[in-house]
């Protein structure tokens, strides 16, 4: 138990990256590091968020799936990845639940998540 302990230490102690928050529903937009061969690029991966699993910095990963060409893919990402470059929330989905598996069976209309309209403040310029 103590070597289990010791890695999350570890990773606790790394470099602390900040990401917006998200949950189960919204559309995100995730800037993923690709090697092929010795180049590198970015690739962007938009879809809604399914789940967020893990307790431990090290352990915490969620899932994101988009439709493309009409076959539905999901990606695991790790939050401590040092591929992720970027984050970014798109929409803010109202669900009520923290996993939304059953996105999965629906299609068309029906998977559409509504929309959480946020209140943006204005401010006055002085």
């Amino acid at each position: 138990m103590d070597l289990i302990n010791l890695v999350n230490e570890a990773f606790a102690n790394e470099k602390a990256r900040e990401f917006p928050k998200f949950k189960a529903g919204d559309t995100i937009t995730v800037t993923y590091k690709i090697k092929e061969g010795d180049k590198e690029r970015l690739q962007k991966f938009r879809g809604v968020v399914l789940q967020l699993r893990g307790a431990t910095p090290a352990t915490k990963t969620f899932t994101v799936r988009k439709i493309s060409n009409g076959i539905g893919v999901e990606r695991i990402f790790p939050f401590m990845s040092p591929f992720i470059d970027s984050i970014e929330v798109n929409k803010v989905g109202k669900v009520r639940r923290a996993r939304i598996f059953y996105i999965r069976n629906l299609s068309g209309k029906k998977a559409r998540i509504k929309e959480k309209r946020l209140a943006i403040v204005k401010e006055e310029l002085a």
